[in-house]
């Protein structure tokens, strides 16, 4: 035992780690893993029990058959994210000590807080999936109160998260610093909390799980319909397409408008007293510093993402009998495309500094007339037989919402680099070596 415990002192990993990238990359494609099933859990746990008493007071059996599968995905799935999220406080704690062990104990109380939320959410989600055959019948009611039980404790897990991460991002904002040693106060937790971009972030967190899980659905429902063997699995799994389509289109229109209030806030939390290397904040990494690149894809991304949404309602209009849809959704989805890619492009700032946002602004309400067209043509819709063009688009839809997902978290994170929490010099990217006290 003794030459086993020296053989392992003796191992160094930090060249593995070198050879892929550095701690810092490990320790966040392991996040961002995490990050693509937690985002589908928060979407799925809120949306299932929605659609179940949308079900029960239209009386579609549809309603309740959806609800239960996004529901069995998360019973199934939940374990592989809640893996990634072990690996990656493991990776914290090890390679991110002095950091780790100071957000732990200046946010304890909130962490607390969001652990037994966890335990809540875990309790609904197992009653609401496992008590579905006897509670959906007998008590519909308590079954559905077990389910908005799961969706709102989860997302309280989802904003005490959401301001831990934007305090880090902000530095908090004027809000007490974080120090190692001591339990803060629960007042300094919840000031720390309640940073600049706070709000905003959970906004915006909440549509993107409502908006990109959603997507997903629709796409899984196109892959789905490609091995259904009888016509009911197909009306039934095209009909859920276009629910995704829906739900992912509605809510992503949200989502500019709620970026850009974000952007608006990191700027404003910018440092007054800034150490070096901090000067103008997240905000200045981000629209004229290293981040300025990802900022651009992430604009790309996007635009391809309403104009591919507004190409799948301009397809799946033609499930209408008469399908007049198409005619207005045609147009609207030429002026969503034209207006996204003049914001885009080099031509973006001419004649004047504000036509890029005024442009997208003009993709957002084209996407939104191509959107209230195309739900107002669903009331007559025949689903039973999409077109492969309709599929293919929805499949698109799904792994590009995912990219755009995860990409927003790397350039958040990323724009404050090279601080783990910004604007304080002793929290930086760079793994510490742990302290000498360290296990003591």
């Amino acid at each position: 035992m003794g030459t086993l415990s020296f053989l392992l002192a003796q191992i160094d990993l930090s060249d593995a780690l070198s050879e892929i990238g550095g701690a810092r990359i490990v320790t966040g494609v392991s996040m961002l893993i995490h990050i693509f099933f937690a985002e589908l859990f928060v979407g799925f746990a809120i949306a299932a029990p929605v659609l179940e008493a949308w079900g029960a007071k239209t009386g579609s059996p549809r309603m309740d058959r959806l609800a239960q599968s996004m529901t069995r995905f998360n019973v199934v799935t939940f374990s592989t994210g809640a893996t990634f999220a072990v690996l990656f406080l493991v990776l914290l704690v090890g390679l991110y000590p002095q950091v780790t062990a100071s957000l732990f104990t200046h946010f304890f109380y909130l962490i607390v807080l969001a652990m037994l939320s966890m335990g809540l959410t875990l309790w609904g989600m197992y009653t609401y999936y496992y008590k579905w055959d006897k509670y959906a019948v007998l008590h519909k009611g308590r079954h559905i109160a077990f389910g908005f039980t799961m969706g709102f404790f989860i997302w309280i897990w989802m904003v005490i998260m959401s301001g831990i991460d934007t305090f880090m991002v902000t530095g908090g904002g004027g809000a007490p610093t974080i120090t190692e040693g001591n339990i803060a106060s629960f007042t300094a937790s919840v000031q720390g909390l309640f940073n600049p971009m706070f709000t905003e972030m959970v906004l915006h967190r909440t549509f993107a799980n409502l908006s990109w899980p959603a997507f997903a659905l629709a796409a899984w429902a196109a892959f789905m319909y490609i091995r259904s063997k009888t016509e009911a699995q197909r009306s039934f799994y095209d009909w859920a397409s276009s629910v995704g389509l829906s739900w992912g289109v509605g809510f992503l229109l949200l989502q500019p408008i709620v970026g850009f209030a974000i952007v608006y806030a990191m700027k404003t939390s910018a440092p007054e007293n800034a150490v070096a290397g901090a000067e103008g904040g997240a905000y200045a990494r981000l629209t004229s510093g290293e981040s300025s690149g990802i900022l651009y894809t992430n604009l790309v991304l996007v635009v391809v993402l309403f104009v591919l949404g507004c190409v799948a309602m301009y397809l799946g209009a033609e499930r209408h009998p008469d399908r007049s849809g198409q005619v207005p959704i045609r147009f609207f989805a030429l002026v969503a495309a034209v207006a996204g890619i003049y914001s885009i492009s080099p031509l973006a700032d001419f004649p004047f500094l504000y036509m890029r946002y005024i442009m997208m602004l003009v993709m957002v309400l084209a996407t939104l007339g191509a959107f209230v067209t195309y739900m107002r043509g669903r009331l007559r819709f025949k689903y039973g037989s999409p077109s492969f063009g309709y599929r293919a688009i929805l499949m698109g839809l799904g792994v590009l919402a995912a990219v755009v997902a995860l990409n927003m978290g790397f350039m958040k994170s990323n724009s404050r680099v090279p601080f783990t929490v910004y604007n304080e010099p002793n929290f930086t990217v760079e793994p510490s070596p742990p302290p000498e006290s360290f296990g003591q």
